[in-house]
């Protein structure tokens, strides 16, 4: 590992290209932190007696000093969030100084093609930065000032704007901004391969102002010790279609939350919020789950994904099916999604009929109904559902979610304070 301290648009400057790993989240920033970047920014430019103001650190592996057509891109394992918001920072920038030049080296001209842009590459090769997916369209097409596509980003979008926004109220006043950026300094991180572990860094990592997900690592043990070929088909096949179904902004509030629920499912343990990553990595390291090898894995986690998004996203085509979760929605019971993942499964394998699914999810929804007119306190209800496929027996599929409903205290509690209420009045 070498880390050394740089300015960081001397660092765009000299890098040829940064690539993001298909393994890396997306580009997740909000406006909150932007506008503590874009006040650090100006705090730093207006004050003459700060030299430097310290942003982070961009983690990244350097494959090879060349190839054969010329330098390798850098893979960025940690700084995806600064390297973008800076980059869109510049462009508002460069579309707000036209051909003037308020501070030396700030002009459109001089932004796009040291920072931005490598002007005489051809191809993908122009781009300083490579985004995945999405993210990576919507940023092309800001740097070379296209319309946004269709499916644009909508975090690189709303950010974009933000920075439209402050940059405009500034008016031709922009020299501290210019100077702000100038001072901006990071801890250049490069590391070995063969001597670094990028993936016990990446654990490691708290983003300025965005900590990593769960989901982000589970993300990364998956795919980063794979061979590149094997990355892409299976990000391609599973985990892409996944990000597209819950969509960018659901993905990011409902995925940790997905893998708690398939973890209880898988395992029959309910993990801690914050230790889903530490419980996923032991449950993928059991011998059979490690056999199957990572493409089952990925696949069934996929397959679990687009259950939940199903049931607690409104995605069941089925109408009566999505009438029911709807209601269940309502009631706001996310712990009961292992136990309704378990039933959806069996009946996607036509071993739960469609009629019996919908009863047993109305079953769930009167269970909770009742508990919650009569008071009766939630905070058994995680172990209820957790073990409830204990009481399963398949063969006789909804007789046995019937009487083990009718053996639970809380549900004869609940049946017989309800009836009181109902002779009261």
């Amino acid at each position: 590992m070498k880390a050394t301290e740089a300015r960081l648009l001397e660092f765009l400057k000299k890098s040829p290209q940064f690539l993001i790993p298909i393994y890396q989240r997306t580009y997740s920033w909000t406006e909150r932190e932007c506008q503590q970047l874009w006040n650090d920014i100006l705090r730093t430019g207006r004050n003459d007696a700060i030299s430097a103001h310290f942003v982070g650190s961009i983690v990244y592996i350097q494959q090879g000093l060349y190839q054969v057509t010329g330098p390798s891109p850098l893979l960025v394992i940690d700084g995806q969030q600064r390297l973008t918001t800076v980059s869109l920072l510049l462009e508002v920038l460069a579309r707000h100084l036209g051909n003037t030049e308020p501070v030396d080296g700030f002009s459109a001209r001089k932004l796009r093609n040291y920072y931005l842009l490598n002007p005489e590459e051809d191809g993908e090769r122009r781009f300083k930065l490579l985004l995945t997916q999405t993210d990576k369209t919507s940023l092309l097409a800001v740097v070379q000032q296209k319309p946004w596509p269709a499916e644009y980003s909508l975090r690189l979008k709303a950010n974009f704007d933000f920075f439209e926004g402050q940059v405009q109220a500034l008016g031709r006043d922009l020299e501290a901004l210019c100077k702000g950026l100038a001072k901006l300094v990071i801890v250049d991180i490069s590391l070995s391969r063969d001597q670094d572990n990028p993936q016990l860094i990446f654990e490691s990592m708290n983003s300025t102002g965005r900590e990593l997900t769960q989901a982000d690592l589970i993300r990364n043990f998956i795919l980063m010790g794979l061979e590149p070929e094997r990355q892409t088909r299976l990000y391609e096949d599973h985990w892409r279609p996944m990000e597209v179904e819950f969509g960018q902004e659901a993905y990011d509030v409902h995925f940790d939350s997905f893998m708690r629920h398939y973890l209880t499912v898988k395992t029959g343990e309910i993990p801690n919020v914050s230790e889903v990553y530490e419980a996923f990595k032991a449950y993928a390291r059991q011998p059979e789950i490690a056999a199957a090898g990572a493409e089952a894995l990925v696949s069934d986690i996929h397959t679990f994904a687009t259950y939940y998004c199903a049931m607690a996203l409104g995605k069941e085509p089925d109408k009566a099916l999505s009438e029911a979760f709807q209601d269940l929605r309502e009631l706001r019971v996310d712990v009961a999604y292992p136990f309704l993942l378990e039933l959806y499964a069996d009946h996607r394998a036509s071993i739960l009929a469609k009629a019996d699914l919908l009863q047993a999810v109305r079953l769930v929804e009167s269970y909770v109904f009742r508990r919650a007119i009569c008071a009766i306190p939630t905070n058994s209800l995680n172990k209820t559902f957790a073990t409830f496929r204990r009481a399963l027996r398949k063969d006789r599929y909804l007789e046995s979610i019937q009487a083990h409903f009718l053996s639970l205290p809380s549900y004869r509690l609940g049946a017989f304070l309800m009836m009181m209420n109902s002779n009261a009045t």
